[in-house]
């Protein structure tokens, strides 16, 4: 049988201008929808012959109703959020959620992909978020009779969904080499080894290359482990100012980072944009009342729309559907946090 190319939820919401996420409630069925979008998504559906899955299916053949999604750690927003918009889907197709929390804990890790034959009589599929899977994981997993779709993963046999990081990095940047800043430093994580999730060695590469555009090299001295979280960033940014020097500018790898940077400025008498010009990368729902210039990406988008490919494996268990890795556009907000160099 050949491979199936489908129209995606993704084609219904680009053809209808709306976000995933309204298009997947408008065609479930679901409230807090206006007879306007409605009325796009159902004519943008019919054009491209997409239809929702429906719950009916999924009764036959001993299926246990319920669908995992599984994330490093529930606490932080970007999971929080984007475990939300997924399970509305799940809940609108007549799906039970388990939410599995990995806790960052590495024994939590091995126990649960270490026996997968007792994860696939709990439920008929997997929605894995940002998880760092070996190649062994990855086609033990691939090997199983669960559904499987990822958010934010790499090189894996199944429909992955995310951001080009690269790229949202570099916009970042550019605003800031725009602004006249050629002397910056970035605050990111940093990855160790082989993984199937790259995302602040991405955000790295993007910061690096928008300098390399402009004939400029990234100063070793600025470039600062960071973590992902407020309080490495504000540890991060004390280490930038007491041990180091200040530059004109700052990437955070993402907007928590840039939180607690922008906490330890203050701890020193400093701000930005005053002292310091600072963007980040999310668009966390405190970074607009922070004023912080930053590149969103749509993480609701991300998680409903990972959950509609998984409905659509699951109710046609048959098809030989081609894995794929859809790419999300981001967005540039610029706001009081960054401004030209004087």
């Amino acid at each position: 049988m050949g491979k199936l190319h489908r129209a995606t939820i993704q084609d219904v919401a680009m053809l209808s201008g709306l976000s995933i996420c309204t298009v997947s409630r408008a065609l479930r069925g679901l409230p807090n929808v206006s007879e306007t979008s409605h009325a796009k998504v159902a004519d943008a559906a019919a054009k491209l012959g997409y239809v929702a899955s429906s719950a009916a299916s999924r009764l036959a053949g001993g299926s246990t109703g319920s669908i995992a999604i599984i994330a490093p750690t529930t606490t932080a927003w970007f999971f929080a959020h984007a475990v939300e918009s997924a399970e509305e889907v799940f809940a609108a197709s007549g799906h039970d959620t388990m939410i599995i929390s990995l806790r960052n804990n590495p024994a939590v890790h091995q126990r649960l992909f270490g026996d997968l034959a007792a994860l696939s009589q709990k439920v008929d599929g997997v929605l894995l978020l940002n998880i760092d899977l070996s190649d062994e994981e990855i086609e033990a997993l691939a090997a199983s009779p669960l559904a499987v779709v990822s958010v934010g993963m790499h090189n894996v046999p199944w429909d992955n969904v995310g951001i080009d990081n690269v790229a949202a990095a570099r916009s970042a940047t550019e605003h800031l080499l725009d602004l006249g800043h050629w002397d910056l430093a970035i605050l990111s994580d940093r990855e160790k080894g082989n993984r199937s999730v790259l995302t602040a060695t991405e955000r790295r590469h993007g910061f690096e290359l928008a300098l390399a555009d402009r004939d400029l090299m990234a100063d070793p001295d600025l470039m600062i482990d960071a973590g992902s979280s407020i309080e490495r960033g504000q540890h991060a940014m004390n280490d930038l100012i007491e041990n180091r020097r200040l530059p004109s500018a700052i990437f955070a790898g993402c907007d928590e980072t840039a939180f607690g940077a922008l906490t330890a400025l203050r701890e020193h008498g400093l701000s930005a944009p005053k002292n310091v010009s600072i963007i980040g990368l999310d668009e966390h729902p405190m970074s607009r009342f922070m004023g912080l210039s930053t590149v969103q990406q749509p993480v609701a988008d991300q998680g409903a729309f990972a959950a509609n490919l998984l409905e659509e494996r699951l109710q046609n268990p048959d098809a030989d559907f081609e894995p794929a890795n859809h790419v999300l556009p981001t967005t540039l907000l610029t706001r009081k946090s960054t401004r030209r160099k004087r």
